[in-house]
């Protein structure tokens, strides 16, 4: 796959944490592109492909946004739908609009701590006061880039 996003791995952006910890926002219809990638008690077996696939389509439309968010609803043990924002439609995929309110926090660590990020989201959003009714995971980087860029970052998105 060609150099999709100006990047000092080729690959994945920089993240910058900031913007995302511990913040109230705010979205109306932002467009993602919709997939599912399968998977055996939380762990990816086709993420890399589904990946590929998606963002050469994304690429191949023009409409790659300035800086992607992908989100993750790992709902299941065997499967997660994916949502990957996109700056316009893309043909020939599932496209999904996600509007609502949401609390966000940035979580730096291994995957595995995915569960204990979990609870303390769940916390974090009851001392706002609120109540979770969607849970998203906001998986910055891939493995590899996160290894390069020396830090694993991980949003969790709760809709409220």
């Amino acid at each position: 796959m060609d150099k999709i996003y100006d990047s000092e791995t080729g690959c994945c952006q920089r993240f910058d944490p900031k913007p995302w910890d511990e913040k109230e926002v705010t979205w109306k219809n932002k467009l993602f592109l919709r997939d599912h990638v399968i998977s055996f008690f939380h762990i990816p077996l086709n993420m890399g492909g589904v990946m590929k696939r998606d963002v050469e389509k994304i690429a191949a439309a023009g409409a790659l946004p300035e800086k992607a968010v992908m989100l993750m609803d790992e709902g299941s043990l065997w499967g997660s739908d994916i949502f990957i924002e996109v700056a316009k439609e893309v043909p020939g995929a599932k496209m999904e609009r996600i509007s609502g309110t949401f609390l966000t926090k940035v979580f730096e660590g291994p995957y595995q701590d995915a569960g204990k990020w979990a609870k303390e989201m769940q916390e974090f959003v009851k001392s706002k006061g609120k109540e979770t009714k969607k849970l998203y995971f906001y998986y910055t980087t891939c493995p590899s880039c996160a290894k390069f860029y020396g830090k694993n970052y991980t949003v969790l998105v709760a809709r409220v």
